[in-house]
């Protein structure tokens, strides 16, 4: 783990951006797609996390953005290449554009400052959308990532913000996937790698500290 210092250089507000993967109500909500993967991420604690982290940087001034990913009612433009997206398509709930599965579940709060990046495509929240465009116009160095899954997606925009220039940061506890015992696996043997690892507690008291003189 980082030390203070470190990581509150890191997470300096006016260049850092937090990126919320997948957190959506057909997700991790009641009525999730994916009942395993929703249990989950609320049993361990990691969308409670996210919700913390969210509500921190609206508070200190970080930019959030909210990837999602949903389909059109008519599958146009959808991925059929994988064996993941030919079985989301017979899941019995379905992301598709405009309904409550695409909203950002609760309890994580969307501010009017937030930015929604929505994809009909892949499997990465970066590559082939707005993000990269939108951290590049932000000023963004370090991106924070949460959200799931640790399986797929997660890992996934940990790697394209590495291979895009940007310090990535794992919030280790606000992330999830299945089973249970693979997420820690994952982030001890894959991301521990390319990513600098802290909790949330460690990144919500560098989001509080007190700013330098002569820093805005």
């Amino acid at each position: 783990m980082p030390s203070y210092e470190q990581l509150s250089e890191l997470l300096a507000p006016e260049s850092t951006v937090l990126l919320t993967v997948e957190c959506q109500q057909g997700v991790v909500g009641p009525e999730s797609a994916l009942p395993e993967l929703a249990r989950e991420a609320r049993t361990s604690g990691a969308l409670a996390n996210v919700a913390r982290l969210v509500d921190a940087a609206h508070g200190n001034g970080v930019q959030v953005i909210h990837a999602i990913a949903e389909r059109r009612p008519d599958g146009r433009g959808a991925n059929h290449n994988a064996r993941l997206f030919r079985a989301a398509e017979r899941l019995p709930v379905q992301q598709l554009a405009g309904t409550i599965a695409v909203r950002v579940a609760a309890p994580i709060e969307v501010s009017e400052e937030d930015f929604v990046v929505r994809r009909l495509h892949g499997l990465s929240p970066i590559q082939g959308t707005e993000v990269d465009a939108l951290l590049r116009n932000l000023g963004c160095r370090t991106l924070v990532v949460t959200g799931v899954s640790a399986n797929v997606a997660v890992p996934n925009a940990v790697f394209d913000a590495v291979n895009r220039g940007y310090s990535a940061v794992v919030a280790t506890d606000a992330i999830a996937g299945v089973p249970s015992d693979y997420t820690p696996a994952m982030i001890r043997h894959t991301l521990a790698l390319v990513a600098t690892l802290a909790t949330t507690d460690e990144m919500l008291t560098c989001l509080g500290r007190p700013r330098r003189p002569g820093r805005v």
